[in-house]
């Protein structure tokens, strides 16, 4: 099976915190039942999206809220897995007044109506000079009309303690080098909005920092590329595992891995279709 020579932050973020994750994500590619707080996630984010659509006036928590309905009918024809998520109308309902507090939280944190950003989920690219293609979604990207950059991502669970913030920020490191790359300049600002507990976390990145990220993605790469050479992509366990679909092939929760099959590397850029 094909596997493109490309790393996004969430994939990297498997095979840091467990390869065989990885590997049942992006080379076996199996599937995995919808999760209602995952799910939840891209819900706020999509109501988010669709907010700086509005005329800046109207961009109130009121018609954040009243366009739930219509986000959620939009997810639900997009996936059809999600029409089976909650088994009872309760269970929905409670599930949507979370996602209400949780738009609350944003407002509390900012208020859209001064901001106009360049981009809301804004695919970013970049090709390292070894081949590696570095890509992903951002939330949101902001320049100032001095041309500062301040990329933004929303998230809807709580803040990281102290000591976990900087595994927090790889993220937020990894989109700032592929927007200085694609882009020739340094952005200014990373925010990440905690809107399970209406934290703000921000940094400012230097060019040794985003040149030590580079550095991390090749050596991480290197450790993958060798991972589908020999396919030993070993199970990793931690406080993760509690959320894992795989633990029924997953060697340290009791299950079997399944059978290594061959794979062919293809450039960042191929289709995985052919």
């Amino acid at each position: 099976m094909p596997v493109r020579e490309r790393l996004s932050p969430s994939r990297a973020a498997d095979f840091l915190g467990c390869p065989l994750r990885y590997r049942y994500r992006t080379v076996d590619r199996l599937h995995e039942p919808a999760d209602p707080v995952a799910v939840r996630g891209t819900l706020v984010h999509a109501v988010l999206e669709d907010l700086f659509d509005l005329p800046a006036g109207d961009r109130t928590l009121e018609r954040a809220i009243a366009s739930v309905p219509a986000s959620w009918d939009g997810l639900r024809e997009e996936d059809d897995r999600l029409s089976t998520l909650f088994a009872a109308e309760d269970d929905e309902r409670a599930w949507l007044d979370s996602a209400h507090r949780l738009l609350a939280s944003y407002f509390a944190l900012e208020d859209p109506r001064w901001l106009e950003p360049e981009g809301r989920e804004v695919r970013v690219d970049h090709r390292l000079e070894s081949g590696l293609g570095l890509g992903g979604i951002v939330d949101r990207i902001d320049v100032a009309e001095d041309g500062r950059i301040r990329i933004v991502d929303y998230k809807t669970g709580r803040s990281p303690g102290e000591r976990h913030e900087d595994k927090a920020l790889f993220q937020m490191r990894f989109y700032a080098l592929v927007v200085w790359r694609s882009r020739g300049v340094l952005p200014t600002l990373l925010q990440l909005l905690y809107l399970g507990d209406r934290t703000v976390l921000s940094y400012e990145p230097t060019v040794a920092d985003l040149e030590a990220t580079e550095r991390k993605l090749g050596a991480l790469w290197q450790a993958i590329d060798r991972a589908l050479s020999t396919g030993e992509f070993p199970a990793r366990p931690g406080p993760l595992c509690r959320w894992c679909s795989f633990t029924d092939v997953c060697p340290e929760r009791g299950g079997t891995a399944l059978p290594w099959s061959s794979i062919r590397r293809v450039p960042a850029d191929a289709s995985l279709e052919t």
